[in-house]
This record gives structure tokens, C-alpha cells and sequence, in this order.
């Protein structure tokens, strides 16, 4: 679950939508969207890839100890 806050806090910081961030991972905007309310856990292979198409680190989406916002 904080890992999909802090997914939705980081893309929405970013100005990105669902919809662009699928485009810049190759994924599905409704799959993200889930993952963003807790409804799926995903893998490190999807962490890395997630944080490519916010051009991050991955350990950001990684990192619950700060306010992102």
C-alpha cells in the first residue's frame, strides 16, 4: 500500500498521468492504477521500469521515510 502512495505522489509531482506513465514503462494504464490503490504488488523488474519512465532512481519509490510532495 505505501508503495503505491508514494508511486501516485512521485507521478503526480512529476506532472505525469496515468496514461503517460504506462506509455514511458510499456504498461498498462489500469495496472498502474491498481498498484497506485494497493490492489497488486509488483516486482522488481516493474519497480525498475516504473522508475525509468518517471526518470528517478528506483530507490525513490522505494523510500517511505519522507513526505514526497
Amino acid at each position: 500500500m505505501r508503495f503505491g502512495e508514494n508511486l501516485q505522489k512521485i507521478r503526480v509531482k512529476a506532472g505525469l498521468s496515468l496514461r503517460k506513465l504506462a506509455a514511458n514503462c510499456d504498461l498498462d494504464d489500469s495496472y498502474i492504477s491498481k498498484v497506485e490503490n494497493g490492489k497488486f504488488n509488483v516486482q522488481l523488474s516493474t519497480i525498475i521500469e516504473l522508475a525509468k519512465g518517471l526518470d528517478i532512481d528506483p530507490k525513490e519509490l522505494l523510500d517511505f521515510s519522507k513526505p514526497k510532495g
